[in-house]
């Protein structure tokens, strides 16, 4: 049996968990409930790709471009990773749904506490 170098063009399921994982970091970094931090981790991957070292040098036709996409895959995994589970739930949710981006609602958790002046 063959294998088609091209092949996984044709399983639109794949390429449909591609682009809703790509919605689902694009609603992250919108999102206020998600620190600053961790939307800053972000600009490491775009900083590699302008990098003029590569692991791979970007001059072998095909292969030195695996390398770049494996960056940005494993950068947006560990992303998703860093924001709040509450939270990627709530728009991994609305991205199955179709619903368009709005930002959680304001949590109904209260830290109920005293202010005494020392």
């Amino acid at each position: 049996m063959a294998v088609r170098p091209f092949s996984w063009v044709a399983r639109p399921a794949l390429l449909r968990a591609i682009w809703s994982h790509v919605r689902l970091v694009a609603r992250l970094v919108r999102e206020p409930r998600v620190p600053r931090l961790s939307k800053a981790f972000l600009a490491l991957p775009a900083l590699y790709l302008i990098w003029p070292i590569d692991i791979l040098p970007d001059l072998v036709p095909g292969i030195g471009q695996l390398d770049d996409l494996g960056v940005i895959f494993l950068a947006l995994q560990a992303f998703v990773r860093l924001c709040p589970s509450e939270t990627v739930e709530f728009h991994r949710g609305n991205v199955a749904s179709g619903r368009p981006y709005a930002p959680m609602a304001p949590s109904d958790v209260v830290i109920d506490a005293e202010w005494r002046r020392q």
